[in-house]
């Protein structure tokens, strides 16, 4: 069995997206996937992606379910979200 979670940072430039979604990839049972932005305007201010969708296997150890809070919770701190 999967979970799913859906994570979005607002304003958080694509590469910075791809950075994060590399870093948890690098966890065992974890799936990322960029969600892209459903806006039909162009806004440059606003990302090209939505957020990530995160699944993890039901059996994630909780070594790995903190390792991947540790990664989010760098990424909130180091821009500030």
């Amino acid at each position: 069995m999967e979970t799913q979670k859906k994570i979005e940072f607002a304003g958080l430039p694509l590469a910075v997206y791809r950075e994060i979604a590399a870093h948890l990839r690098q966890i065992e049972g974890v799936q990322v996937g960029l969600i892209p932005q459903s806006s039909s305007e162009f806004d440059y201010k606003q990302s090209q992606i939505a957020g990530l969708e995160i699944s993890m296997t039901s059996h994630l150890a909780s070594e790995s379910q903190q390792r991947l809070e540790e990664i989010l919770a760098y990424y909130r701190n180091r821009y500030d979200i």
